[in-house]
């Protein structure tokens, strides 16, 4: 399976050729190619425990491939890894900040780790808690930080060396709408200076609002990748979205509507409905066979397909997320790596 974003004749920030890793008996990732162009942001979508961390965390030379090779810029990950290391930034799912220190302690001996002198570390910490909307609380316990703030803080230590090519596994979880809008603009901004990015999000808008091109796998394999808009179109050229009256007669309309459409139909709240559609036109067949079921609608609309449409058609999962749990059979976990390049 190959993973294609824009690629031209120029270095490519991320190659890989059949990525494997097993963990026991489960194939976490299940030969994976991969080409991703500088200067880009790639969404990796998918199930829980599809495989998108592990591919990641080979990527960024925290887990050997069991077959396969991989390149940043153009250097091994495995016989060139400490330039790697040097060209990349993580913010995995967990936070990697020290609980004994504050905000600014916290950047600036990362900074200094990097090789910044004491006063540029002092520098480059300031910036990032201004950046990051952190200034304010710089000197609290971060017993004292919420979630999102603890969030934030270990974005910034990952981008201290400003490096170009950024992983970001799951970055705003735990955010709060605005939080999160404002850490959306800091992704487009690390690409508009030069940065790659490589995202994975439980976020479908998310996706969607950042991603030059999108990549859904699913059981270790890669089952799209396309643009989001490419992705969308993939799956029809409508979307059927109806609220039934009465929320005992969703599983009924959904079995009816699949059938009709021959797609994967998806029930939120108990009582709406949303599927695919390859035309319009065949919203009548619908509405007369929930008529004729004696299945009555509170509200239809047809719309654009969401992504969320195209994820439950390409995977069969209403939902997505990612705790990977391929690290528990590996003997590792996040925790282990902290602070590896930083």
């Amino acid at each position: 399976m190959t993973i294609t974003t824009n690629s031209t004749d120029c270095v490519l920030a991320v190659e890989a050729h059949g990525l494997v890793k097993q963990f026991g008996a489960n194939r976490a990732v299940d030969g994976v190619d991969l080409e991703i162009k500088t200067g880009t942001i790639c969404g990796v979508l998918g199930p829980n425990g599809a495989g998108k961390t592990t591919v990641i965390n080979m990527l960024a030379t925290l887990l050997k491939p069991d077959a396969g090779v991989a390149k940043i810029f153009g250097h091994d990950i495995e016989s060139e890894t400490q330039i790697v290391r040097q060209l990349i930034g993580l913010t995995g799912q967990f936070a990697s900040i020290d609980e004994e220190l504050s905000a600014t302690e916290n950047l600036r001996m990362f900074a200094r780790l990097l090789g910044f002198s004491h006063k540029d570390a002092k520098v480059k910490a300031d910036e990032l808690l201004d950046e990051f909307g952190l200034t304010e609380a710089a000197n609290r316990p971060l017993s004292k930080f919420s979630g999102g703030m603890r969030r934030r803080l270990d974005l910034a230590a990952s981008l201290i060396s400003q490096p170009p090519l950024i992983f970001l596994d799951e970055p705003t979880t735990g955010l709060d709408p605005r939080t999160r809008a404002k850490m959306w603009q800091t992704v487009r901004n690390l690409v508009q200076n030069g940065s790659t990015v490589l995202l994975t999000t439980q976020l479908l808008d998310e996706a969607d609002q950042l991603a030059d091109d999108i990549v859904v796998i699913d059981k270790g394999r890669v089952v799209a990748n396309n643009t989001p808009d490419g992705l969308k179109k993939s799956i029809g050229t409508a979307s059927l979205q109806l609220t039934v009256k009465n929320p005992d007669d969703a599983e009924l309309a959904r079995a009816i509507i699949g059938n009709l459409l021959q797609v994967n139909v998806q029930i939120a709240k108990t009582s709406e409905l949303s599927a695919p559609m390859d035309s319009a036109d065949k919203l009548t067949n619908v509405l007369d066979a929930l008529k004729d079921s004696g299945i009555q609608l509170y509200e239809v609309n047809v719309t654009k397909p969401t992504l969320d449409e195209v994820f439950f058609a390409l995977t069969g999962s209403g939902s997505v997320g990612d705790n990977d749990n391929e690290l528990a059979y590996s003997g590792r976990s996040n925790s282990d790596s902290k602070g590896l390049w930083r």
